[in-house]
């Protein structure tokens, strides 16, 4: 398995639209959309891990949280974590995160932010709790930070 981050027009995007257009969580098609219209800073990273040449797992690297309360105005996040059912337990979202973590590092950030409604998952990556929140959609009600 092998993380990496992909921009518009490189190889794997498309394969990564229709992925995340077709997976089993619905903020997979709020990515799909995204992606087509590539709504992401310069320097925001879309992460996919693939097994061979199939996109098994996504998250985003970006400015801010997607549907936070507007008090919680931290930055960077990394947002919309899946990975497909079939390699869950494989430690794909660990894969995808540090790669988040050193990609954040390298380009001058001190710290990162994630958000979710899963209790303990993050903490073992290293995440500390720091809130916990009304959201605004979906189930999200955790804010974790680490610093990097």
């Amino acid at each position: 398995m092998k993380a990496q981050s992909i921009k518009k027009g490189e190889y794997l995007w498309e394969k990564t639209i229709a992925f995340s257009e077709k997976c089993s969580w619905i903020a997979g098609t709020h990515l799909a959309e995204r992606m087509r219209l590539n709504s992401f800073a310069d320097w925001a990273r879309v992460i996919i891990t693939t097994d061979e040449e199939n996109v098994v797992g996504f998250c985003v690297f970006e400015e801010k949280g997607t549907m936070m309360p507007p008090e919680y105005d931290f930055s960077p996040f990394i947002n919309l974590v899946f990975v497909d059912e079939h390699y869950r337990g494989k430690r794909i979202s660990e894969l995808m995160i540090r790669f988040a973590l050193d990609y954040a590092k390298e380009i001058g950030f001190k710290e990162v932010y994630i958000k979710s409604e899963h209790h303990g998952l993050y903490e073992k990556y290293g995440f500390e709790k720091i809130a916990d929140f009304e959201p605004i959609q979906g189930p999200a009600n955790q804010l974790f930070r680490i610093a990097i």
